[in-house]
């Protein structure tokens, strides 16, 4: 007889919490032990599996959810753990087709919503979930939500859920523009709670403060499952705020919080006080933080963060280590991660730095991070295509581009051109692309991420107009506040006119030259028609030698000069 134990499943560790009354969820001002928010997954799960009956046999159990992070998120995950379903997270910065798009795609059955979200899908075609929006603020809800108040959780005999099964469908993006949705099963998510609390080590007595996005990978992974798993209280934000992040870490007495860069070079932005290092926090977890921020935080807020290298595909990790070279992202999880060439699938050679700290060998040393074990990654939902690029040869291909030192330190060295990775987010520039040629005078567009000073990307538009035309920016940025479908993100922060694209044999735009050259040209060239947006509103201003001077000062203030070499 096997003395193994039986696989965990999301359903297991939401059931094992239905007579719990340690607090489960802060939220505003309201508060929910664990025994109620079990309570309300019980009751949206009796709903949830009548509408399931009501569609025709073997749809899909998908469920849609675009939310702000909510006490309603968290019991939808709930409700699709237990009747074996699928949660869908829905990104609201989407637009338009897009949005429709990714609905249709993953064959959404219902769409839960709320007021501040509900206009995006107006007039949208939802596929099978059109007449399916659920918005939890509206009476029909709180009406078709009554008739099962009381209802229990469903057993694993009525609705028996396997580890293998699908739990999320997480979007990611695509080499053509379309995004692609990451499979998570109910056992790979263990697989990284378990992993996490390895590095975090929550307990009941611990405090989660979750104000990044719930439907991304970075919530779930690292804060919400372990939190559920391990019997942590979860606090909740709508959505980040800079200014209220200590506010709020004081507030719910959170413990732990998740992150990804950006934010906290936002939470240091704001003015310091004398009591910033009197709060609770005590430790953090995240990724594409900068080395200067990273210390930073821990001397400011007393609170020790943990950054690393993943994606929602998990497959391939670099952790840091104490001690590790400056600029480094850490040393690999496993011996099967290596950097290859790949054009040759061969192991490059490892890089070769001057007395300087100079790169010597960039072209030789610079190939693809890849995990010749494969990783726990499992597919994207409904694309063979993108499964095949991802997994080549039996190994997992990244998409990112790195070098390896001597002593098997991994540096970051971008993305393909195509890729973008902005507030943590990636994306491609094909449909950033199309909506940009729209206007009237552009002839050809190509969209493509440039290194941002602190961390991650900014986006940058290289245009192609009508000869003859006599550009003007300011109109342009009418044009740009006036598409519906261009979220926040797909914004260019750098605008340039060129007189022609750097072309393939076979016409297509070699990015990588643009990549290359960047803003670079205003520092050798006056007459280069180039522009910025050097804040968050949509208003370009002319970039010249004084603002490129500035910015490349940035750059090696934040040890991130080595990127503009």
């Amino acid at each position: 007889m096997s003395s193994e134990k039986p696989a965990l499943t999301f359903a297991d560790h939401v059931r094992a919490r239905s007579t719990d009354d340690h607090v489960a969820i802060l939220f505003d001002d309201e508060s929910l032990t664990y025994r109620e928010w079990c309570s309300g997954v019980a009751s949206r799960s009796a709903m949830w599996l009548d509408i399931l009956r009501s569609r025709p046999e073997g749809s899909s159990p998908h469920i849609g959810v675009l939310l702000e992070n909510t006490p309603e998120f968290t019991m939808w995950l709930g409700v699709a753990a237990v009747t074996g379903s699928v949660i869908v997270g829905i990104n609201p910065t989407r637009r338009g087709a897009e949005l429709a798009r990714d609905i249709s795609h993953t064959s959404c059955q219902i769409v839960v919503t709320e007021s501040s979200q509900v206009e995006l899908l107006e007039g949208l075609d939802l596929g099978v979930a059109d007449g399916g929006v659920m918005v939890v603020e509206s009476d029909d809800y709180a009406q078709a939500l009554a008739g099962y108040i009381g209802a229990s959780l469903p057993t694993a005999q009525e609705c028996p859920v396997n580890p293998t099964d699908t739990f999320l469908l997480l979007f990611t993006s695509g080499t053509s523009g379309a995004p692609k949705a990451v499979i998570t099963s109910h056992q790979r998510l263990n697989f990284v709670a378990q992993s996490m609390n390895m590095i975090i080590a929550l307990t009941p007595e611990d405090t989660t403060y979750i104000c990044m996005p719930l439907f991304h990978s970075n919530a779930l992974f690292t804060a919400w499952a372990p939190s559920l798993v391990y019997g942590s209280t979860i606090a909740l934000r709508r959505k980040f705020s800079a200014s209220e992040f200590l506010n709020d870490v004081r507030k719910f007495g959170a413990t732990y919080f998740n992150y990804v860069g950006k934010p906290l070079t936002y939470i240091l932005a704001t003015p310091e006080h004398e009591d910033d290092r009197d709060n609770p926090l005590r430790r953090g977890f995240g990724n594409e933080g900068s080395e200067i921020d990273l210390l930073r935080f821990a001397e400011r807020f007393d609170c020790k963060l943990t950054d690393g290298y993943g994606q929602t595909e998990t497959g391939a990790s670099i952790v840091r280590v104490p001690n590790m070279p400056t600029g480094s992202l850490g040393v690999a999880a496993q011996a099967t991660i290596t950097v290859r060439d790949p054009a040759t699938n061969q192991e490059c050679p490892r890089a070769i730095f001057d007395t300087e700290g100079r790169l010597m060998n960039s072209e030789e040393a610079t190939g693809e991070i890849v995990n010749g074990g494969g990783g726990t990654f499992e597919g994207y939902w409904n694309n063979a295509a993108a499964n095949n690029e991802r997994i080549r040869d039996g190994a997992y291909w990244t998409g990112d581009l790195a070098y390896r030192d001597e002593n098997g330190f991994f540096y970051f060295a971008g993305r393909s051109a195509d890729w973008m990775r902005v507030d943590g987010e990636n994306f491609a520039g094909a449909p950033i692309e199309r909506i940009l040629m729209r206007h009237p005078d552009v002839i050809l567009a190509a969209v493509y991420g440039i290194p941002d000073f602190d961390m991650g990307d900014r986006v940058m538009a290289a245009l192609q107009v009508q000869p003859g035309t006599t550009f003007d920016i300011g109109e342009f940025a009418e044009f740009l506040r006036a598409q519906p479908d261009l979220g926040p993100k797909w914004i260019p922060s750098f605008i340039q006119i060129v007189e022609e694209f750097p072309m393939t044999p076979s016409n297509k735009v070699i990015k990588r030259e643009l990549v290359l050259r960047r803003w670079h040209e205003v520092e050798r060239n006056d007459d280069v028609q180039l522009w910025w947006r050097p804040s968050k509103e949509i208003a370009f201003s002319q970039f010249t030698r004084v603002e490129a001077t500035e910015l490349r000062a940035k750059f090696a203030a934040n040890n991130r000069g080595a990127l503009l070499d």
